[in-house]
Protein backbone atom coordinates (compact mmCIF):
# COMPACT_ATOMS: atom_id res chain seq x y z
CA UNK A 1 0.00 0.00 0.00
CA UNK A 2 1.59 3.12 -0.73
CA UNK A 3 0.76 6.66 1.22
CA UNK A 4 -0.86 9.54 -0.44
CA UNK A 5 -0.08 11.53 1.95
CA UNK A 6 1.96 11.20 5.23
CA UNK A 7 0.85 14.24 7.63
CA UNK A 8 -3.30 12.98 6.62
CA UNK A 9 -1.85 9.40 7.95
CA UNK A 10 -0.09 10.97 10.99
CA UNK A 11 -3.16 13.23 12.00
CA UNK A 12 -5.47 10.65 11.66
CA UNK A 13 -3.27 8.38 13.45
CA UNK A 14 -3.22 10.98 16.40
CA UNK A 15 -7.06 11.42 16.39
CA UNK A 16 -7.74 7.80 16.69
CA UNK A 17 -5.45 7.22 19.38
CA UNK A 18 -6.88 10.29 21.46
CA UNK A 19 -10.41 8.67 20.36
CA UNK A 20 -9.36 5.34 21.88
CA UNK A 21 -8.03 6.10 24.84
CA UNK A 22 -4.58 5.82 24.11
CA UNK A 23 -1.15 7.81 26.03
CA UNK A 24 0.60 7.38 23.38
CA UNK A 25 1.13 6.66 19.62
CA UNK A 26 3.75 5.67 16.96
CA UNK A 27 4.24 7.64 13.97
CA UNK A 28 5.64 6.47 10.71
CA UNK A 29 6.80 7.74 8.63
CA UNK A 30 8.25 10.96 9.67
CA UNK A 31 9.00 14.18 7.62
CA UNK A 32 10.29 17.82 8.34
CA UNK A 33 6.32 18.98 7.67
CA UNK A 34 5.30 16.58 10.15
CA UNK A 35 7.84 16.99 12.92
CA UNK A 36 6.88 20.87 12.57
CA UNK A 37 3.29 20.44 12.80
CA UNK A 38 3.63 18.52 15.74
CA UNK A 39 5.88 21.25 17.36
CA UNK A 40 3.33 23.73 16.88
CA UNK A 41 0.58 21.17 18.45
CA UNK A 42 2.73 20.37 21.12
CA UNK A 43 2.93 24.20 21.53
CA UNK A 44 -0.09 25.19 22.12
CA UNK A 45 -1.12 22.01 24.39
CA UNK A 46 -2.65 19.51 22.01
CA UNK A 47 -0.16 16.56 22.20
CA UNK A 48 2.26 16.00 24.89
CA UNK A 49 6.24 15.63 24.46
CA UNK A 50 7.47 13.60 21.32
CA UNK A 51 10.80 12.05 20.57
CA UNK A 52 11.89 11.19 17.01
CA UNK A 53 13.37 7.63 16.77
CA UNK A 54 15.84 6.84 13.97
CA UNK A 55 15.66 3.32 12.73
CA UNK A 56 17.57 3.73 9.27
CA UNK A 57 14.03 3.70 7.37
CA UNK A 58 13.05 7.20 7.66
CA UNK A 59 12.43 7.20 11.48
CA UNK A 60 9.81 7.27 13.70
CA UNK A 61 7.82 9.40 16.50
CA UNK A 62 6.84 8.54 20.03
CA UNK A 63 4.30 10.99 20.69
CA UNK A 64 2.49 11.33 24.10
CA UNK A 65 -0.81 12.23 24.29
CA UNK A 66 -2.63 14.82 26.35
CA UNK A 67 -6.76 14.13 26.05
CA UNK A 68 -7.01 17.92 24.62
CA UNK A 69 -7.79 16.88 20.41
CA UNK A 70 -11.37 16.94 19.61
CA UNK A 71 -11.13 16.87 16.02
CA UNK A 72 -7.66 17.84 13.20
CA UNK A 73 -6.63 16.26 10.33
CA UNK A 74 -4.55 17.97 7.37
CA UNK A 75 -6.40 20.49 5.14
CA UNK A 76 -6.80 19.49 1.40
CA UNK A 77 -6.03 20.56 -1.34
CA UNK A 78 -3.07 23.12 0.16
CA UNK A 79 -5.06 25.92 -0.19
CA UNK A 80 -2.63 29.01 -0.37
CA UNK A 81 -4.37 32.00 1.39
CA UNK A 82 -3.11 35.80 1.97
CA UNK A 83 -3.60 37.38 5.39
CA UNK A 84 -7.52 38.86 4.37
CA UNK A 85 -8.39 35.99 3.64
CA UNK A 86 -7.44 33.86 7.17
CA UNK A 87 -11.14 34.50 9.07
CA UNK A 88 -12.48 33.04 5.84
CA UNK A 89 -10.55 29.87 6.50
CA UNK A 90 -10.89 29.80 10.07
CA UNK A 91 -14.79 29.92 9.75
CA UNK A 92 -14.45 26.92 7.14
CA UNK A 93 -12.07 24.84 9.53
CA UNK A 94 -12.57 25.80 13.13
CA UNK A 95 -16.19 25.63 15.06
CA UNK A 96 -15.94 28.84 16.53
CA UNK A 97 -13.91 31.76 16.91
CA UNK A 98 -10.97 32.02 19.03
CA UNK A 99 -11.05 27.62 19.33
CA UNK A 100 -8.78 25.65 17.94
CA UNK A 101 -5.49 26.14 15.28
CA UNK A 102 -5.06 26.18 11.62
CA UNK A 103 -1.24 24.95 10.91
CA UNK A 104 0.35 26.92 7.88
CA UNK A 105 3.49 27.35 6.00
CA UNK A 106 5.15 30.61 5.54
CA UNK A 107 7.93 31.62 4.01
CA UNK A 108 8.74 32.61 7.59
CA UNK A 109 8.62 28.68 9.01
CA UNK A 110 5.34 26.60 10.18
CA UNK A 111 2.68 28.26 12.61
CA UNK A 112 -0.56 28.74 13.81
CA UNK A 113 -2.95 31.14 11.72
CA UNK A 114 -2.91 33.40 14.78
CA UNK A 115 1.11 33.80 14.69
CA UNK A 116 0.64 34.81 10.48
CA UNK A 117 -2.10 36.94 11.18
CA UNK A 118 -0.18 38.69 13.72
CA UNK A 119 3.37 38.57 11.56
CA UNK A 120 1.36 39.50 8.57
CA UNK A 121 2.04 36.73 6.64
CA UNK A 122 0.25 34.72 3.75
CA UNK A 123 1.32 31.30 2.76
CA UNK A 124 -0.36 27.56 2.73
CA UNK A 125 -2.77 25.93 4.64
CA UNK A 126 -1.54 22.34 5.97
CA UNK A 127 -3.63 20.91 9.20
CA UNK A 128 -6.35 22.55 11.63
CA UNK A 129 -6.66 21.02 15.07
CA UNK A 130 -9.59 22.28 17.65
Amino acid sequence: MTQQDPLADALSRVLNAERAGKSSVKIKPVSKVIKEVLRVMNENGYVGTYEFVNDSRGGMINLNLVKAINKCGAIKPRFSFSVEDIEKFEKRYLPSKDFGIIVVSTNKGIMTHLEAKQKNLGGILLAYVY
